[in-house]
Order: structure tokens, then C-alpha cells, then sequence
């Protein structure tokens, strides 16, 4: 294998370092500039004559990680790649170091400390030097380290320079830089930079960074050089002028032989809440992007989704609500509807698992796996409460964790050490809606035999694995790895699909073993013929599923054992495309607190569903956590959409217009215009390739390159002026129209399943039909002819302005920075403990709602303070003689106390003690107040801790 590169450039000391590491062997070959590709070295050429032009692709090639650090060693080598070495070229890159950029710089630098700290490599379980060392190593020590900010890093990150140090001194460092020699600081950085393509993408600390890199890049770099046979087949593609139509939808959408079929499905979304951003990029939108590419290749797709409206989860929010859970499900089941629709989700059908259908289907199935001997019955200990008679679910149960000893651990799962919990292993269980201890009593259960199954399963998923995407993969190999045992399906609810057997008549099925089933019964629901999709009879269907990382082991353990336990010829799962979370800039969504973007806030923010469809897509967590920063919103926007897409977009219309009457020019290309369609062609490879795999997010950036190379073409072409001057510069200047005409109308196709209304606005102004999207073709070829008459030219993007930025980042920041809201409270709680603290003490100040929670305690403790030092009286929180009525009075404490009590320990599993200590104050206030009626003392923990 090659390595051909230019001098100098520290990436290929990367992939000499991955060679190594697997003792493979490759040849430097050091380029002269114009007689290879530039701006795309190093690339490893493979001995079939195939070339890898990422670097980080290439160390994977040579030195593929384990399948157990494959997501954390591809979350550093992106982050190299996608933000430290921009922000290294940037300082660097005009022969001189620009300290407006040291911020940006230092915080990558301060982040990558802190990640050091406490271990000695970057994955903590491994003893040894990682590619993500090496890449990020290399990166650091070959450039900024011999500049004037080197000694700075070694004085400022203790951690960083340690592992800096200590890797320069391994042999296999000393090797390598023995073999390829190269000339660290200015020398390195600028060889990055004539030879490096970066993804459109900045850093969290310097929006601008990105901008000014591409304004540079654009300035000083010259013509990527591609090969001849490019060019020829350039050509080829151009003249052949077949691109088909897409094809026209029918219904239903059924399976075709001889057809690639695809069924797609989105996890369910539980339909107790709004969906907020992270939700919505996790399962539904990311599968509306699929589904529209496989439209737009015309394959044969469905897409079918819908809300899981069963569980404990929705018969808790009726209980909060004081409704029933099935208004709960039409209130919300209404409200997703409209999200998605807003957002221009294009399902085949959208549905709901509360449905004769679903009953029909789950309780058919639950029957077939019995006779076939998979099911099994066994007692189980469940908690009950005697106060509210009923079994209590997970969800209802709390206590302190036997392994960690939080105090409010959950009866599924502790917050405080993340280890899932048995309810009745809690210590000192209560009962969530009464806060009274409930009993063991044994309960028969069904289980699922997944041991008998598990054979079986690891058959298929060796089958079809590969194409889950490496979150699937990572969270399912435990599973498998560590055995699996029997699952319970029945629980002793009321909320759910009963159970058709004889004794248990009050038991209906765990909501787990009944959701996956509904995407058969939604299904169903859309066509009488569902069974053609989920019971092909020899017919090949693909089915592809998306949603995050927590659904994950439903998806490729519990549902594909349900079915294969049928022994029936059902459809299973080839694809699994789980991600990880997205976070609100730098926290959780949460909409009790007002923090973050829900679905229907979206709509009111002015801002187009588009835009919102575009950065989740740009942002989406793949194979890392990812975060939504209004800055970068609007950094994306207003760079990537307005001044590069659109603008590119714009130019190539108005000029149309401008000098050849609305109609395409002649075009006859010569080698600089061959030389710009066969580098689109390059990204279009690309963006089927990452389509192909659901890549989402790399495949938006292969939009927007292709963009940038129009805009690269069209300035250094200049049409303005060649438009003006002799006839065969006037020939030229149409020439280059013509073709960025061509590349618009090949991007309105490319963006539609990112974009669907902005594709549709694009094909408007080409004048082309707007009610249908273009194909997406393999190659580039002249689809709109010379003559053709194009619509009216209009800008398609609008700047994102600083000011609407700090007002909606201020608006969904959280309650606790919002004038007239309290922060933590739920209305009932907030209600109840006005009307005991405040009402039945009239020498109190009733809180006001206007201030914050943590400025009204401060408030309460200044004016107590205040009267203390004025020798006046101050009068309990609760007078017995208020009301004459002390039993009353003891009542309406307790239960304020009970639901306080509940708002605390659901403040402290998530929050931190800065926000739940002003409750637990109100707490003990409440709790004073009873003492004072009943004659008890309130036990002082302090001096019980102390003893």
C-alpha cells in the first residue's frame, strides 16, 4: 500500500502510525504539486488501485479498533478532523499566527485536558497508545507546540502535557518519525492546509472559525486536479441526457418482486408528552430523510409509524392530570400529529397503538408463541399497596437503592448509580401516589423463554448486523455476551391489552412485548394487505428502523425473539439505525422546567421547519452525543444556507435571467468545466454512498460541498464579465451558467429529503413541476436543456439576526431564569403549599410568583432575620387558633407534606442541590408546622450523623 501525500503533512504521519500499530508496511510517496489530487492528501492507495482520501478512514483501514472502542475512537478521530485541526489551520494559515483565534483553539485544547484526566490515554480501558491518540497527538505536537503558545499549553494543562510527553517517547512514535520526517509549526500546519477537505462544520467556542477557514480556502487554493479518466467519464455522464422521473405514488404501497422493497418504521414515541428536538431527530425525522431518498431512487418504500399509547407511563400522566389515560392518548396523540406535520414528516401513515388492530394483533401472537412453547409461567413478588389497592409498577415505586444507597431510586432504575433495580429490592419502598409502604405479595406472571431463543437470535443478528449502525451493535453485544434470561410480558395493571387467558382476567400485557407489534397493527391499519410486508411469502423486504440508543434492545432482542418464536416466516429487521442523544446546549430538554425546544415550539419561533429539518440533520448524534446551540443555528444558517447554497442558487438564476432571457444557455464544456462536474461528481458518489447507510449527517455536508464548488467555479469563471466581451467569451459565459443551472437543479433533488419545501421553492424558480421531486441520479448529467425556461428568481434563505437569538435563547433557558414563573414547582404542589404555608399563617408572606424560587427563600430568610433583629415577635409558620379546626389543619399538612415530599425526591434524582434545597426548606417548614399541631419534635439528622 501507498501513501502519497505532500511534504510535510503530519496525516500521513497518522497513517504511518496506524501501520505500525498493525505491523502492516506502506511507502510514503511525496507528490509534486499538480501531478495528483490536491486538497485531498494524504490519500492510501489500496493494492486494487482503490484510494481512501480520509485519513481517519484510513487509520481505520489499517488499524480497525475493536468493536468495543469502535464509538469512542470514532468520536475523537471526528472531533480531530471536524474541529481541531480547523481551528490548528486557522491559527496558522497564512505563514503567520493569528491570535484572534487562540480562544477558539484553547478550548479545544482545555477540553481534550480534561478528557486526560486521571488516565493515561484517551479510552480509559485501554493500557496503550489508540488511534484517537495518535491522530489527535499528531495533531498537536507537529503544530502548535513549537509556536508561541507551546510552553503556554505546558504550564496550562498539566494532563495534556504529561500524554504529550509520554507518547513522543514510545517506540513506535520514534519509529515512524524516523521513517517520515517532517517540518513542525507554520511548515506543518500550511501542508494541512493545501492538502486537507474539512466537513462544513465549527467549533463550539469560535463560530466564526469555519467561516473564515472556507474565505480563506477559497482565496488561496487552487483547482483540485482530477484524473483524466474523471474528466472522459465527466463527459460520458453529461451527454447522456436519461435521467428518469420519479415515479408516481400509488396506494396502497405494496411489495413488488423484482423490486427493492424498503419498509421503514420509527420508534413509537410514548404519547404522555411533547416531543421536543432530540426526539424527533432520534426516530421520526431521521426516518422521513431515508424514506424520502428511497422515494427519490424510486424504491419501493413505506413508511409507517405512530405513538405507544399503553404503559404506566401514560397512566401516570392521567393521574397527574386527574383525567383518564385514554383522553391522555387523544389529547397527545393530536399534538404529535400536528408536530410532525409541521415539521413535514411525510408518513404513509401515522397511527396509534390503542386499536382493535393492535389488541387483535398482540393477543394472536402472544397465542401463537405460547403453543409453540416459548412462554412460561412463574410467581413473581410484586409490591402492593394496600392503601391504594393495586399492584404498584416500576414506575410507582420508590425507595433507596441496595446498591449505592441514593434515596429516591426508582422501582426500575437508581438515578444515582444508573444500575437497573427490581422494585422489591428497594430499601424502605413507598408507594409514589400515597407515600405508603407497600407489601410483598407473589403475583403469576407469563415470561418469555429468551434463553430458548437465544440460539436463534445470535444466528440472525450474525446475519444481519453489519448493517445496524455501531450504537445498535455496541448495545446489543452485552445481551448476547452475558446470556439472556426469561423476560416477563403480563403485569398486574388495568391500563393495556388484557391477556387472553384463563386467571388473568385483571392482568394485561407489559407495554415492551406489546409496542413493537404495532407497527404490524398500524400497518394493518393503512392496508388490509399489511401481511405482504410483514408475511412476504419469498418476497425480499428490507426493513429498516430508526430511533435512539434506549430502544435499542427492544428492537434487536425482544421483538425479533417474539417473532422468530411464532416459527413462522415473519419479516425481521436488516437495519437498525440507532443514535445517540441530543442535548439543549449543554443539559437535558425539559419541559417542566421550560428548558429546551419542544415540537410545538419550533412553529413559534418564526423560524422555518426546513431550517429546523437541516441543522438536526447537520447536528445528528451518530455516533456521539451532540448538542443544539442556537449560535451554531444561526451560524449554520446564515453561512451554510444563505451564503453558500443559496447564494450559489440565487447567482446562477438571476444571471439566467439577467442576460439570457429566463432560458438555459448553450453549454459546451471544456476541460475546466469537466474538471468542476466530475468534483460534484466525487460528492454525489459520496452522498449516495452515505444515504445508502443512512449517514444523514455526513450526507447534508456532501450537499452543501457541491455547492461550494459552484461557487468556487462561478467566481473564478467570472460570467459578469466574460458576458460582456467577445463571442466565444459570451459562448463561455453561457457555458458556466448553463451548468451551475444544471448543478442547482441536481441540489433541489439532493435537498429534498432534507428540505422538502426548499426543494420544492428551488424547483419553482427552475421551472420545473413543484409538486413532485427530482430523482436522485448516480451521475450528473445535463437535465435541464439548453432553451429550457426557467421561473422567477427569489433569495430561498433569511439571515438568522443575533437579537432573535439571545431572545429565544433567554425564552427556553428555563423557568428559574424567567420572570413571573417558578422554576420546580408542578401546579398542584405549587397550589397546595400556598394554601397551607401562606393561608393558615397570615403573618407570612404568601411566595411571589414573580420571583424566582431561590430569590424567595432568600427574601423569607432575610425578612425572618430582619424581625429577629428588631426584638420582634415572629409567629410560627401555623397558629392552631387560626381556624379552630386543628384535625383539618393536620390533614391538609400531610397531604401538602406527601406531595412536597414526592417534589423533592423527583428534584433530587435529576437535579442538582442548588436547585431541590429551596424545596426541601418549604419541606421542612411544612413538616415544623405539623410538629407544632401534633406536639412532636421534627428529629435533628445532624446530630444523628454526629453520634
Amino acid at each position: 500500500m501507498i501513501v502519497s501525500t505532500n511534504e510535510s503533512n503530519p496525516n500521513a504521519l497518522k497513517l504511518l502510525i496506524a501501520a505500525k500499530l498493525e505491523k502492516k508496511t506502506i511507502n510514503i510517496k511525496i507528490t509534486v504539486p499538480n501531478e495528483t489530487v490536491l486538497n485531498r492528501l494524504p490519500f492510501l492507495e489500496l493494492p486494487n488501485g482503490s484510494k481512501i482520501f480520509s485519513t481517519s478512514a484510513g487509520m481505520q483501514f489499517l488499524a480497525a479498533p475493536s468493536e468495543e472502542y469502535e464509538i469512542i475512537t470514532n468520536k475523537w478521530l471526528e472531533w480531530d478532523a471536524s474541529q481541531l485541526q480547523p481551528a490548528i489551520t486557522y491559527y496558522g494559515t497564512t505563514g503567520m499566527y493569528k491570535t484572534d483565534s487562540k480562544s477558539c483553539l484553547w478550548s479545544l485544547l482545555s477540553e481534550i485536558n480534561n478528557a486526560l484526566k486521571d488516565k493515561m490515554y484517551l479510552i480509559k480501558d485501554k493500557n496503550d497508545i489508540s488511534l484517537a491518540d495518535a491522530s489527535i497527538w499528531v495533531s498537536i505536537w507537529s503544530t502548535v507546540m513549537v509556536t508561541e503558545i507551546g510552553n503556554e499549553i505546558l504550564k496550562e494543562y498539566v494532563y495534556l502535557s504529561d500524554w504529550l510527553k509520554n507518547i513522543e517517547l514510545l517506540p513506535i512514535i520514534q519509529d515512524s518519525l524516523k521513517v517520515f520526517s517532517l517540518e513542525r509549526g507554520l511548515k506543518a500546519i500550511n501542508s494541512i492546509q493545501a492538502g486537507s477537505w474539512f466537513p462544513v462544520n465549527s467549533t463550539k467556542s469560535c463560530k466564526s472559525t469555519t467561516n473564515e477557514l472556507n474565505l480563506n480556502k477559497e482565496k488561496d487554493e487552487k483547482d483540485e486536479v482530477v484524473s483524466q479518466e474523471e474528466l472522459d467519464k465527466a463527459a460520458t455522464n453529461w451527454n447522456s441526457c436519461n435521467c428518469p422521473n420519479v415515479k408516481e405514488p400509488s396506494y396502497p404501497v405494496l411489495p413488488k418482486k423484482g423490486e427493492r422493497n424498503i419498509l421503514i418504521t420509527s420508534a413509537l414515541p410514548y404519547v404522555n408528552n411533547v416531543p421536543h428536538l432530540g426526539n424527533i431527530v432520534g426516530c421520526v425525522l431521521s426516518a422521513d430523510i431515508f424514506a424520502r431518498y428511497c422515494r427519490q431512487r424510486n424504491y419501493n418504500t413505506l413508511y409507517i409509524s405512530g405513538t405507544d399509547e399503553y404503559g404506566t407511563a401514560t397512566e401516570a400522566k392521567a393521574l397527574e392530570e386527574k383525567t383518564t389515560p385514554q383522553e391522555i392518548c387523544d389529547k397527545f396523540f393530536s399534538i404529535h400529529n400536528d408536530v410532525y406535520r409541521w415539521f413535514g414528516i411525510g408518513f404513509d401513515y401515522f397511527g396509534r397503538t390503542t386499536t382493535a388492530e393492535q389488541t387483535e394483533i398482540v393477543q394472536s401472537f402472544f397465542l401463537k408463541i405460547k403453543s409453540q412453547g416459548y412462554v412460561l409461567m412463574d410467581t413473581v413478588d410484586q409490591l402492593l399497596c394496600e392503601s391504594c389497592d393495586r399492584f404498584l409498577a416500576d414506575r410507582f415505586v420508590e425507595g433507596i437503592c441496595p446498591r449505592c444507597k441514593y434515596e429516591d431510586a426508582r422501582g426500575d432504575q437508581c438515578d444515582g448509580c444508573g444500575h437497573l433495580v427490581n422494585a422489591t429490592e428497594l430499601i424502605n419502598p413507598r408507594c409514589k401516589i400515597c407515600s405508603n409502604r407497600p407489601i410483598i405479595k407473589k403475583s403469576r406472571q407469563f415470561f418469555l423463554d429468551l434463553p430458548k431463543l437465544e440460539e436463534r437470535l445470535k444466528v440472525w443478528s450474525a446475519k444481519v448486523e453489519k448493517g445496524w449502525s455501531a450504537v445498535a451493535r455496541v448495545v446489543t453485544k452485552p445481551w448476547l455476551r452475558d446470556g439472556l434470561k426469561p423476560r416477563c410480558i403480563t403485569r398486574d395493571l388495568k391500563w393495556g391489552i388484557p391477556v387472553p387467558a384463563e386467571g388473568f382476567e385483571n392482568k394485561v400485557f407489559y407495554v415492551w412485548f406489546d409496542a413493537p407489534f404495532g407497527y404490524i397493527s398500524i400497518t394493518k391499519r393503512y392496508t388490509k394487505e399489511y401481511e405482504q410486508w410483514w408475511k412476504p411469502n419469498g418476497t425480499d423486504i428490507s426493513l429498516y428502523q430508526f430511533m435512539a440508543k434506549d430502544n435499542v434492545p427492544f428492537h434487536t432482542i425482544m421483538f425479533p425473539a417474539s417473532l422468530l418464536a411464532t416459527n413462522e416466516d415473519y419479516t425481521l429487521l436488516k437495519h437498525l439505525m440507532a443514535i445517540e442523544y441530543l442535548n439543549y446546549e449543554d443539559t437535558k430538554f425539559s419541559k417542566s422546567r421550560g428548558i429546551g425546544v419542544f415540537g410545538t415550539d419550533a412553529r413559534e419561533t418564526g423560524i422555518p421547519a426546513d431550517v429546523w429539518r437541516f441543522y438536526l440533520a447537520y447536528i445528528r448524534p451518530e455516533s456521539q452525543d451532540s448538542n443544539f446551540n442556537w449560535a451554531d443555528l444561526a451560524t449554520k444558517n446564515n453561512n451554510e444556507l444563505l451564503n453558500n447554497l443559496g447564494n450559489f442558487i440565487n447567482r446562477a438564476l438571476v444571471f439566467t435571467e439577467k442576460f439570457f432571457e429566463s432560458k438555459v444557455p448553450p453549454m459546451e464544456p471544456q476541460e475546466d468545466d469537466l474538471t468542476l462536474l466530475a468534483l460534484a461528481q466525487r460528492e454525489l458518489t459520496s452522498y449516495i454512498i452515505a444515504l445508502e447507510q443512512a449517514k444523514l449527517r455526513d450526507g447534508i455536508k456532501y450537499v452543501l460541498a457541491i455547492s461550494k464548488h459552484g461557487n468556487q467555479y462561478m467566481q473564478s469563471q467570472q460570467p459578469w464579465a466574460k458576458v460582456k466581451g467577445t463571442d466565444d467569451d459570451k459562448k463561455k459565459a453561457g457555458t458556466v451558467i448553463g451548468i451551475c443551472c444544471n448543478l442547482t437543479c441536481l441540489l433541489s433533488a439532493l435537498l429534498a429529503p432534507y428540505m422538502p419545501s426548499t426543494s420544492r421553492e428551488i424547483r419553482g424558480q427552475l421551472g420545473l413541476d413543484k409538486t413532485r421531486y427530482g430523482y436522485i441520479p448516480d451521475t450528473i448529467m445535463n437535465m435541464l436543456p439548453s432553451g429550457h425556461k426557467i421561473g422567477k428568481a427569489s433569495p430561498l434563505f433569511t439571515k438568522i439576526e443575533d437579537q432573535l437569538i439571545e431572545e429565544l435563547r433567554k425564552k427556553y433557558s428555563g423557568k428559574q431564569e424567567s420572570n413571573g414563573t417558578q422554576s420546580k414547582m408542578n401546579n398542584g404542589t405549587e397550589q397546595l403549599v400556598k394554601e397551607v404555608i401562606c393561608n393558615n399563617d397570615k403573618n407570612v408572606q404568601q411566595p411571589n410568583v414573580d420571583v424566582p424560587v431561590k430569590m424567595q427563600n432568600k427574601q423569607a430568610d432575610l425578612k425572618q432575620d430582619t424581625d429577629t433583629a428588631n426584638n420582634k415577635k415572629v409567629k410560627p409558620l401555623h397558629t392552631p387558633e387560626q381556624n379552630g379546626d386543628t384535625s383539618t389543619d393536620i390533614n391538609s399538612l400531610e397531604a401538602a407534606i406527601a406531595k412536597q415530599g414526592t417534589l423533592v425526591r423527583e428534584l433530587k434524582a435529576k437535579e442538582e442541590k442548588s436547585v431541590w434545597q429551596p424545596q426541601v426548606d418549604i419541606l421542612l417548614k411544612l413538616k415544623n408546622q405539623l410538629a407544632s399541631l401534633t406536639g412532636t419534635k421534627i428529629p435533628d439528622k445532624k446530630s444523628k450523623k454526629k453520634k
